[in-house]
Formats: structure tokens, sequence, C-alpha cells
């Protein structure tokens, strides 16, 4: 997905998705504006994550005063990993409040909505540098299993990316989400500016 324009709470959404030979393309519009684009597809066969996590150095954990972000600080090869959150059921009903989803699957299976999953990928920013005006811009996400409630779920992450466009700076990162520190859960491929035009110009 890639959000262009954002879209207010309170706002009305038009969400439509039309197949295409790949799944879905989805686009959200609000107030007659383009926001969102988007694609949605399940692969033939069950996805498996790459060597590259199990290959990688074991990410120091989040510091306790943690730096400013930066070009140093968001370098290229960087590791980090978040705090893990233990999924409690008041944890994963108010999640379900506060983005009123009226869907009873995940209440009656017990299942973590996707939207905490994709929230991780912001955390693994937000646990080891500290952010000022920032904007999530993309997300690219792979699932390879689903979460539980009463599950741990922990992160680790590598920054691919870190880079001016249009005076904004972007950083990309590589977060892999696991499950109770052994299952991976799924892979995230988040993008966001960490700094925009209008802070860098201030």
């Amino acid at each position: 997905m890639r959000l262009i324009k954002p879209v207010y709470d309170g706002d009305t959404a038009i969400v439509t998705a039309t197949e295409s030979p790949a799944g879905l393309d989805i686009r959200i519009e609000s107030h007659g504006e383009l926001c969102v684009t988007g694609c949605a597809a399940l692969p033939a066969e069950p996805l498996a994550p790459t060597d590259a996590f199990a290959k990688a150095p074991t990410p120091p954990i989040p510091p306790a005063e943690r730096p400013p972000a930066n070009e140093t600080t968001l370098a290229v090869g960087t590791w980090f990993r978040i705090n893990p959150l233990r999924v409690t059921d008041e944890y994963a009903a108010q999640y379900l409040r506060d983005v009123r989803e009226t869907e009873p699957l995940y209440t009656s299976e017990g299942l973590v909505h996707p939207g905490t999953i994709l929230h991780i990928g912001n955390w693994a920013l937000r646990h080891n540098v500290v952010l000022g005006p920032w904007m999530h811009v993309g997300s690219e996400v792979q699932h390879f299993a689903a979460a539980r409630i009463a599950d741990e779920l922990s992160a680790s992450a590598v920054v691919t990316d870190n880079y001016e466009h249009k005076g904004h700076r972007f950083v990309e990162l590589d977060v892999l989400v696991f499950a109770n520190d052994k299952t991976p859960i799924a892979r995230i491929g988040h993008t966001a500016i960490y700094r925009p035009r209008q802070v860098a110009a201030a």
C-alpha cells in the first residue's frame, strides 16, 4: 500500500477493490481525492521468510534513552528490535474498538487484528529513535501465519535505505515479526518520512 493523502478520524472513506490478474487492486478515496493505493493477493503456495534474518546479528535491545532520528542513527545496515508486546484480551478488544472493527472473526477465533502487526513497523522506529513530526508513507506486508491473543509479539528490523526525495528525508526498514520469539508471523517493508522538508527548513 502507498499512503498518498491523509484520511482524518471521522471522515468518510470509500474503499474499492477491483480484480486484476495479480489479485485485487485497492483504492481509498475521501472528499473526492485519492488517498491510498494498494494491492492484495494470496500466493499459490505458503510463503516463508528468507534466510536474511536467520543469518543476521542479534539486534540490541531498544535503548532506555533513544537518540534522535538522523542519518547516523538510521544508517543503512543498522539493526533494531522492539520491546515485545504480549497481546492480552483487553489490548485486542481495545484495538477492535479503536478501529471500529465489526467483523466477529477476531473475537470468536482469538485472532490478533492484522492492523496490530502493521503497527510493529512503526514501533521498530519509535522504540529505538526519537522522532519529531513524521509520516508513514507505505508498507509492503507478507503474512506467514496468524497471531493469536496471548502471543508475545517481537520483531527484528534492518534499515535498508535512507535518502532524500523532494526535500523529505526517508527511511526504509525490512521488519520480521515473530510470535513467541520463534514463529515468523509477517515481514514488513516499512517506508516513512522521518524528517519532513518543512522541519528541515525551519
